[in-house]
């Protein structure tokens, strides 16, 4: 059975864009291809709770190959995009001392995945997340994703300072 959103997206603006793309550069290494967070619509600092975004397209890289004649956003991407919108709440309002040269804020682990639907274009893919811990060196959110207003995704995301 599937576990409760963490969120009603419906009681949220999801028009606004409140962190894009060009804001998230300070606090993801990702780049091109592999940056897969276009942005976060919401920030809920003081409850850990925040929701981003990526849009699914047929033009997408990975749409050709995976599964041709049926493009499915593959479920190693979804928690790829949930680890960044972890990795930018962290970076961007947990970690209260700066990096030392070279580190940076990565993914460690996964825990708890289940795929519940599948994701393909055109969609808007909404990722959530929640803090559940965090120290130093170390986080750990809980993650799920929706899609057509369908749970599509959860996990626990792992994530350290490298």
């Amino acid at each position: 059975m599937a576990s409760t959103p963490l969120i009603d997206l419906g009681s949220i603006d999801l028009e606004t864009v409140l962190v894009g793309p060009r804001d998230l550069d300070p606090f993801l290494k990702q780049s091109g291809r592999f940056r897969m967070l276009e942005g976060v619509l919401h920030e809920d600092v003081e409850n850990g709770l925040l929701v981003g975004y990526r849009d699914i397209t047929t033009d997408d890289w990975w749409a050709k190959d995976h599964i041709p004649g049926r493009p499915l956003f593959p479920g190693a991407l979804q928690i790829e995009t949930a680890a960044q919108l972890s990795a930018y709440d962290y970076s961007a309002h947990r970690n209260t001392t700066p990096l030392p040269g070279g580190s940076f804020v990565g993914f460690a682990g996964v825990d708890n995945a289940r795929f519940r639907g599948s994701v393909e274009p055109t969609c808007r893919l909404y990722i959530i997340t929640k803090l559940l811990r965090s120290s130093k060196r170390m986080f750990r959110y809980q993650a799920q994703a929706m899609a057509n207003g369908n749970l599509v995704f959860e996990a626990e995301i792992l994530g350290v300072v490298f």
